[in-house]
C-alpha cells in the first residue's frame, strides 16, 4: 500500500511538473490595464529598400514593418508583440521609451532629395500610401489605437527627427478614419481672432502638450526658445506642410485651436 501510494505520488508530481509551471489564480483581474501597443509611429528610412532591408535586419536599429515601393510590398521585419528599436529617445502623452508600447512602419523614401531647383522632400507615390493605409488598418483595428495616437517620428522626436516629412499625406489617413486631423472649416473661421490678437507663448505649449508633444522648458515661459520652435516645426510640418518655420503665427494658432477646443 505504501509503496502504490509513493508511486501515485510521484506520478502526481511528474504531471504538475509537465504542466509548465505553478497554478495562477486569475479571478481577480485589475482594472488598471490596457493594450501593450497603444501608438503607430510612421517613419521614412533615407534609404533604397535594399540599404534599408540591411539596416533594418542587420543593425541595432529595427521596425516592426517596412514598405517597399516598387511595387508597394509590405514586409514584417518584427513580430507585432517584440520590441522593436524604432523611435529612439523620444515621448508621447506624457510617456517616454515609445518602442517599448508602440509599432513601427518605415516607408522606403529618400526624404530629403537635391533637385535642380533645390533641396526638397520627396513624394510618397499613391501607391505606397494605399499600401501604407491597408496595413495601418489593419494594426489599429487589431490593437484598438484611437486615431491621435497614430503619430509621425518627427512628433515623438521633435528636432531630433523629421520624418516621415511634409509631403507624407496625412489628411489621406484622416479621410480614411485612420490618423488625426482638424476641422478645417473652424480654423478658418478662428484665423481672424488670431491674426487680431496672437496668444502667447505658454498657450501654444500648453495646446501642444493637449495634443501629446513632448513639450519642454517651462510652460509659462514667454520666450520662443530652440526646443518648443522644434515641436512646432514638426506640428507645423505634418498639419500645415506648406510653411514649417516654427513660427507660431495665427494660422498655427487656428489649426491648433481647432484641434484641442471643446
Amino acid at each position: 500500500m505504501i509503496e502504490r501510494r509513493r508511486t501515485l505520488l510521484t506520478a502526481a508530481a511528474a504531471l504538475l511538473a509537465g504542466c509548465g509551471g505553478p497554478r495562477v489564480d486569475t479571478r481577480f483581474p485589475a482594472i488598471s490595464q490596457g493594450p501593450r501597443v497603444d501608438l503607430l509611429v510612421i517613419h521614412y528610412t533615407v534609404l533604397d529598400f535594399a540599404d534599408s532591408l540591411r539596416v533594418l535586419t542587420q543593425q541595432v536599429v529595427s521596425s516592426h514593418y517596412l514598405v517597399d515601393v516598387d511595387p508597394p510590398t509590405i514586409y514584417r521585419l518584427v513580430p507585432e508583440e517584440r520590441r522593436a528599436n524604432h523611435a529612439g529617445v523620444s515621448a508621447w502623452a506624457g510617456r517616454v521609451l515609445v518602442n517599448m508600447s508602440s509599432i513601427g512602419i518605415e516607408i522606403v523614401n529618400p526624404g530629403r532629395i537635391r533637385t535642380p531647383t533645390g533641396e526638397h522632400y520627396a513624394p510618397f507615390p499613391p501607391a505606397q500610401i494605399d499600401a501604407v493605409i491597408t496595413l495601418v488598418r489593419d494594426i489599429v483595428t487589431r490593437w484598438g489605437i484611437p486615431k491621435d495616437r497614430v503619430v509621425g517620428h518627427a512628433d515623438v522626436a521633435p528636432g531630433r527627427k523629421q520624418d516621415p516629412g511634409p509631403m507624407f499625406p496625412w489628411k489621406r489617413l484622416a479621410d480614411a478614419g485612420l490618423a488625426l486631423w482638424f476641422d478645417e472649416a473652424l480654423a478658418d473661421e478662428l484665423r481672424p481672432r488670431f491674426e487680431a490678437a496672437l496668444p502667447p507663448l505658454p498657450w501654444f505649449r500648453l495646446r501642444l502638450a493637449q495634443l501629446g508633444y513632448p513639450v519642454p522648458g517651462a510652460p509659462a515661459d514667454e520666450l520662443l526658445d530652440a526646443p518648443t520652435r522644434d515641436v512646432l516645426v514638426s506640428f507645423q510640418m505634418r498639419f500645415r506642410p506648406a510653411t514649417y518655420d516654427g513660427t507660431p503665427d495665427a494660422q498655427t494658432a487656428a489649426i491648433l485651436a481647432a484641434l484641442t477646443q471643446p
